[in-house]
């Protein structure tokens, strides 16, 4: 073996494959850094990129790639309260408002150092499991993994607290919107309005940028200012952050199994693991207070998760050619191009390829948390920036990675939509991770549910691993009841963090300003209208939305029965006005794309924007807009990348850019 690792090693240090190894790191962070992007897209804008390359060398930059995405996409969401991938949304719950505090820089550190400690632990986890592993992946069958997901489902609870009624809800909501489209079981369309573009379902990009992004969009241009008034020194933070880590570390040593068990999970891991590892530290956490206002522990834990499950989405990926992830499907893609064969050959027949993997693994992590580190003060920085300044510019890059989900632009019109329900969501406490969650996990549970049922009759739950993770379940949820009622939640922090914000109290478990019982009705209007669309299918197409969309609908109706209770707290009618106005501007920027197209909006709407929210002069707007058009067309020519085309490009043949 220790031959087998030497040469390996070697081999990856011949040649130019270490810089190649390094071009992948960089892509890795230019990927990562743009939001709702993450690693299909890079591997996707590589792929052409590797006919006739050194097999290795080609090897070690997609490694690279997928080493260094989850540690860079945490600059958006730390900073700007943006998730710059699928994996890194759970650190914006936490991260966001601690540099909202002026501790962006303590909170980048200890989220290199968990994603760097997470990372190398992926790869041990590789260097041992790529033999031994074999027979614990193959005893997976659906049944585990539909209790894995119901696992997930669990988590909800820890995410909302007290309030288990909204949890409910909220993840009610998330399954039932991830059930649009296609029936895995039979192929029929539900819930689909008629609508072509419902039919493929509504996308993963969407829902996490409109759930995430808007609503801080929405906040911080209400209140005109820099994200960080008072931010604290860099090298002070970076520090602390550094020491935080340390003091974390079984945290961070129980996450990274956490990542590396659920990444080798194949389909399920890639997009939950890190809502499991945040709802793993806020279960085990006797001191909740923090948690939704800015706890460095809702950092290190989703950090460390996210990085270790590369190495085991690798497991299946490298031992049986079974993608563990989204991004592990278009990797074996890459393997197909270089004419590398996964499975027990490469284990067998070519051990020391495999390792080369490894290493790459483990040396990119430790390249990418070092630029991560080196670019720390620039993007720590922009906290500084008045938010009227930096607004225009997150908007352009959310509309710009939106688009490019499915080429659609009515996927930016479903963000524009989302994202006011989640603007609704925020003001009245409902548990928008939960909302998340559910999303993601509807499509496996429904189709594990489905196949598991086929493969082992209804009383699947009885095999010895589904009930050993039933088991955890239970106790996941017999802890969450344990501490209820035990100090303050993450629910009702975000509630609090939420009131300050909006400069009034809490009151009755409703934020001022928003009554519960109206959006919650609506939900409830929501789930009727998807009950009764699921009487127009067959059992196997309806049994999962029905079912879920029942359970929620009694949710929904304790909701609406303590907000109708609580039916005296007076609105602020400012506040909602406020809230509608600042939606108004990623609106604005829609509809003008809508006519104009994306390049020709831009300009209008960066003027628009910077002259009504700061006082930067005409030529101040005129360099800032160059200089955002100049950063999207970089970016769009090298990544062969289309812009959003409006009315004008259908009626007017115009040049690139601009058509």
């Amino acid at each position: 073996m220790l031959d087998v690792l030497s040469e390996s090693l070697l081999a990856l240090f011949a040649g130019d494959r270490i810089f190649f190894l390094g071009l992948g790191v960089v892509m890795g962070l230019v990927v990562g850094v743009l939001p709702g992007l993450g690693g299909i897209v890079g591997f996707s804008i590589l792929l052409p990129f590797l006919y006739g390359m050194d097999p290795a060398a080609a090897l070690a930059m997609l490694i690279g790639l997928v080493a260094v995405v989850p540690t860079s996409d945490t600059m958006t969401s730390v900073l700007l309260g943006i998730p710059g991938s699928s994996s890194s949304q759970a650190t914006v719950v936490d991260g966001f408002p601690m540099a909202k505090r002026g501790q962006g820089a303590r909170a980048l550190a200890a989220a290199y150092a968990a994603s760097l400690a997470g990372g190398l632990f992926g790869a041990v986890a590789l260097t041992f499991f790529i033999v031994a592993a074999r027979p614990l992946i193959l005893l997976m069958t659906t049944a585990e993994l539909f209790m894995m997901g119901l696992l997930g489902i669990a988590m909800v609870g820890l995410l909302s607290g007290r309030d288990f009624a909204k949890g409910i809800a909220a993840c009610g909501l998330g399954l039932v919107l991830g059930a649009v489209g296609n029936a895995p079981a039979t192929g029929e369309w539900r819930m689909t309005l008629g609508a072509d573009y419902l039919y493929d379902g509504l996308k993963l990009v969407v829902v996490g940028l409109a759930v995430f992004a808007v609503p801080e969009i929405v906040d911080l241009l209400a209140r005109a200012r820099p994200i960080a008034e008072h931010a604290a020194p860099l090298g002070q933070g970076w520090r602390r952050g550094i020491r935080d880590a340390w003091i974390c570390r079984w945290l961070v040593a129980r996450c990274s199994v956490i990542g590396c068990v659920i990444g080798a999970l194949p389909g399920l891991g890639g997009s939950v693991v890190d809502w499991i590892a945040y709802g793993h530290v806020v279960q085990t956490s006797k001191n909740r207070e923090e948690f939704g206002r800015g706890d460095i522990r809702g950092v290190i834990a989703p950090e460390s998760a996210n990085n270790a499950k590369e190495g085991g989405g690798l497991i299946p990926t490298l031992l049986f050619g079974i993608p563990g992830s989204g991004s592990m499907a278009v990797f074996l893609g890459g393997l197909a191009l270089l004419g590398v064969e996964p499975g027990p050959a490469m284990v067998g027949e070519n051990l020391s390829f495999a390792y080369v993997i490894v290493w790459s693994l483990a040396l990119a992590n430790v390249l990418g948390a070092g630029l991560c580190v080196f670019l720390s003060p620039l993007a720590a920085k922009l906290t500084r920036v008045p938010y009227g300044i930096l607004a225009p510019f997150i908007l352009m890059i959310v509309f710009f990675a939106v688009f490019q989900a499915g080429k659609n632009m009515l996927d930016i019109a479903a963000l524009i939509l989302l994202g006011a329900a989640a603007v609704f969501m925020k003001r009245g406490g409902w548990s928008r991770p939960a909302l998340l969650v559910g999303f993601v996990l509807s499509n496996p549970l429904e189709l594990y549910l489905y196949q598991a049922v086929q493969f082992h009759g209804g009383l699947f739950f009885l095999r010895p691993g589904a009930l050993a993770i039933l088991a955890l379940t239970g106790l996941a949820v017999w802890s969450a009841v344990r501490y209820h009622g035990k100090g303050s939640d993450l629910a009702k922090a975000e509630k609090a963090a939420e009131a300050e914000d909006a400069g009034g109290p809490v009151e009755s478990g409703v934020v001022s300003g928003y009554a519960d019982w109206r959006f919650g009705l609506c939900v409830a209007a929501f789930f009727a209208w998807a009950l009764a669309d699921s009487t127009r299918h067959s059992f196997l197409a309806a049994v999962f939305p029905a079912t879920v969309a029942t359970a929620a609908l009694g949710a929904s109706f304790v909701v609406l029965f303590r907000g109708w209770r609580a039916r005296g707290v007076s609105p602020r009618t400012s506040r909602l006005l406020d809230d509608f106005r600042n939606l108004g501007w990623p609106a604005l920027l829609a509809g003008l794309t809508g006519l104009a197209g994306f390049a020709l909006a831009l300009p209008v709407f960066f003027a628009a924007l910077m002259r009504w929210k700061t006082k930067v002069t005409w030529g101040g707007i005129a360099g800032l807009t160059a200089g955002g058009m100049l950063f999207i067309m970089t970016i769009a020519h090298f990544a062969r990348l289309d812009f959003p085309r409006g009315l004008l490009q259908r009626w007017v043949e115009l040049p690139w850019p601009l058509g």
